[in-house]
């Protein structure tokens, strides 16, 4: 890995995400407020000839150069938006989902894992896909997330991916994401609680800077469950495992009644809040700041972050996509990799 010092010259990779939705649109926009926004340098890793018609469409007078390797994008993005090209085999509509194009997804994605593994940049920062799309073309895991762990897999390390979404200093971590609510219940373990706990806690520490993390963990129920009145999730699974991660000594709280905990006044007091299900956790999240919440997966050898919206294929070439997202995605990627890479 470079030394701190020379990082900064090292690119982030942009990944195209589906050339049907926003992702060429916000890329496209947040390479044009690179200077407002501050920027770091960052190569996308798309296809040249629809990213300049996606301009087109929108109206954005911006240079596009080819790239073939990251060697010179920190100055190539100075006067134009760097491209390491991929192929498509057929012409993008915006707005029309096309299976053809999975594989040129899928392997815009695999590039920039391996370029951040193999030193060639400093952190992979996704756009957005479509699952369904990618399942229909034979792609077999559930998301991002299980994919990308795939990809970090070796003999010697098995990652155990845990999302966060952030926006400003809120923190959220569902312990259970993509799976129906009535399973719920059934995949909360005081094991899986206790280790995605402890993942976030260290995450903290090495990729936000926060010495000694201060947790909160919700309950599942209303009220927290009531004392088992509303259910005994807590008593019997979730308040064990907190048990246990204070005696390893962490500084976790909980478990807390989810209605109550996302208010200002409570929220502040913690780090970040690990929630039992998807929406407990990405509804306040995305109620709060929906145009700039990043997704983060912690628990990766490298450093991934992510808008935390969709396709939006209906948004795809009208002008009205806001990068929000994607802007607070690079910064914060950047921002996790330095520190990363920081004298302990």
């Amino acid at each position: 890995m470079p030394s701190e010092s020379n990082q900064i010259h090292i690119p982030l990779a942009l990944s195209m995400g589906d050339p049907a939705g926003v992702g060429p649109d916000i890329s496209l926009q947040a390479w044009a407020d690179r200077t407002s926004s501050a920027l770091p340098a960052f190569v996308i890793v798309g296809n040249l000839e629809q990213l300049r018609e996606r301009a087109h469409i929108l109206g954005l007078d911006i240079p596009i150069e080819r790239v073939d390797t990251t060697d010179n994008v920190h100055e190539t993005f100075a006067g134009a938006l760097p491209v390491f090209p991929v192929e498509l085999p057929a012409k993008v509509r915006p707005g029309v989902p096309d299976a053809a194009s999975a594989a040129a997804i899928i392997e815009a994605i695999d590039i920039c894992v391996r370029w951040v593994q193999s030193g060639k940049a400093r952190a992979v920062v996704t756009n957005p896909i479509n699952k369904r799309l990618l399942y229909e073309a034979g792609f077999r895991h559930p998301g991002h997330t299980e994919y990308l762990a795939e990809l970090c897999t070796t003999p010697t390390l098995t990652p155990r991916p845990v999302m966060m979404l952030t926006c400003g200093e809120l923190r959220v971590v569902p312990a259970t994401v993509h799976i129906p609510l009535k399973d719920v219940p059934g995949a909360l373990t005081q094991q899986m609680i206790a280790e995605t706990v402890e993942i976030t806690a260290r995450e903290l520490r090495d990729s936000f800077g926060i010495s000694t993390p201060r947790i909160a963990v919700t309950g599942l129920n209303p009220h927290a469950g009531e004392e088992g009145t509303l259910g005994r999730e807590e008593i019997e699974t979730i308040a064990p495992a907190v048990r246990t991660l204070k005696a390893s000594g962490l500084d976790v709280t909980g478990p807390l009644p989810a209605d109550a905990i996302f208010q200002e006044r409570i929220r502040t007091q913690y780090d970040a809040i690990v929630a039992m299900y998807h929406d407990q956790a990405l509804i306040p999240a995305k109620t709060l700041a929906f145009d700039s919440t990043v997704n983060v997966t912690l628990g990766l050898p490298i450093v991934r972050t992510s808008p935390d919206h969709g396709t939006a294929y209906e948004l795809a070439g009208s002008g009205k996509a806001n990068p929000g997202s994607l802007i607070e995605s690079l910064k914060l990627a950047a921002a996790m990799a330095a520190r990363r890479m920081a004298p302990a």
